[in-house]
């Protein structure tokens, strides 16, 4: 069943409505729904990248709608607007290839963070449902990544429950926890080609969560947030709770290396001018590690959960969210912090959080919990700030080309 759909197309007169609407974003749409939250530009040097921004906002307040937005490449117009379904939220909004053409992609459902339930969304360039993914093998999709390969397959994420010996760690004997799921899911005929568990290859040990009061109480002791591919024949898994990315055999889900966490495989340093946040790591609470070749990586560096989350705040001197770059050396075992992008208002997120490379040397970067996201340039400048209001925020944050049909 094709799911409602609020389409604002970009011609001279819906500009006009649109800006009303985002000035006066208390009025329901035309179906009734919450309108999109508004959107403040606060820094627009006029020199960022060209492309739309996606976004997919959500809060508690029922003044405005959860869904999936694009917006304009200044931040200023929304294009389109895909309200989610009362009680639910989108997530990972973004154009993606599949079948050799332009898409639109998005996990939609509850409970993302935790035991989520969901399903992902594939749509055309005329803004219809053309295909879903679902989890398989009796799990459900988690909305933390949606992402389709060359192959016209998709790799996704799942949380699960199981009961753990945890008395070598100084827990008990019965302890449920949550593993993290990653999937490869063949698109057309929802074929699961591939499963990993982080229960199967990660040691407890590695988590940096603390053990809750009760056994009975989920330990969220891995955090599965992001996998992408990583050359051939790998994946690269990132898990928050373990402040630890994993390069993983496609095949046989054995891992290669461990960037991160207390069991890295790499001596972690400073490039010349740059200065390490601790001796010891480059990242901790991070998300979307993502490789882009010839051994570098981007992370989105939280260095916070949250104080409801782990009882503390922030875990270092450094009280503020980054988007970083690492250079890996494979034969020396180093992994070297080659830039540093700070959160703008040197604020932290304890959640969420993801930064794409530009095609222009830049980066976008979407500040999870914090109802932000922001641009800069080659040379590390700001060129790019908006903002939600306060209690609004999306899990990503994306500036990506779109030229649907009309």
């Amino acid at each position: 069943m094709r799911l409602p759909t609020h389409v604002i197309r970009p011609t001279a007169l819906a500009v006009t409505a649109v800006a009303a609407l985002v000035a006066a974003p208390t009025s329901a749409q035309a179906d009734g729904t919450p309108p999109p939250p508004p959107v403040t530009v606060t820094t627009d040097t006029g020199h960022h990248a060209s492309g739309d921004i996606f976004v997919s906002p959500f809060g508690q307040s029922a003044t405005y709608g959860n869904g999936a937005e694009i917006l304009s490449p200044d931040g200023r117009h929304v294009v389109w607007f895909h309200p989610a379904p009362a009680g639910e939220e989108i997530a990972d909004f973004r154009t993606q290839t599949y079948r050799g053409k332009p898409v639109l992609t998005f996990w939609q459902g509850t409970g993302l963070g935790g035991l989520a339930q969901g399903t992902d969304y594939i749509y055309d360039d005329h803004y219809r449902q053309i295909a879903t993914v679902q989890a398989g093998n009796g799990y459900s999709a988690d909305g933390h990544e949606f992402l389709l390969t060359r192959h016209n397959t998709a790799l996704i994420l799942s949380y699960t429950t199981a009961t753990a010996d945890l008395t070598s760690i100084g827990g008990p004997a019965d302890q449920t926890v949550i593993n993290g799921i990653v999937q490869e899911i063949d698109v057309k005929t929802g074929k699961v080609l591939f499963e990993w568990n982080s229960a199967d290859h990660v040691p407890y040990s590695e988590s940096e969560q603390p053990l809750p009061a009760s056994p009975s109480t989920p330990w969220d002791w891995f955090h599965v947030n992001a996998v992408k591919e990583d050359g051939h024949g790998h994946l690269l898994v990132d898990a928050r709770n373990t402040w630890t990315a994993y390069r993983v055999d496609r095949h046989s889900g054995a891992i290669d290396w461990k960037l991160g966490g207390k069991d890295s495989s790499f001596t972690l340093k400073a490039a010349p001018g740059q200065v390490l946040n601790e001796a010891d790591r480059i990242f901790a609470w991070q998300h979307d590690t993502e490789a882009h070749g010839h051994g570098l990586y981007t992370v989105f560096d939280n260095e916070s959960a949250g104080v409801a989350n782990t009882g503390t705040g922030a875990v270092s001197s450094l009280a503020y969210s980054r988007a970083v770059t690492v250079r890996i050396d494979e034969k020396h075992r180093t992994a070297t912090l080659v830039r540093s992008d700070d959160q703008p208002h040197a604020l932290l997120a304890p959640s969420q959080g993801n930064t794409e490379q530009l095609a222009t040397g830049g980066r976008f970067t979407g500040w999870g919990s914090l109802p932000e996201f922001s641009e800069t340039d080659a040379d590390g400048d700001l060129v790019f700030d908006a903002s939600f209001p306060t209690g609004v925020n999306s899990y990503r944050a994306y500036r990506l080309p779109w030229h649907p049909e009309r």
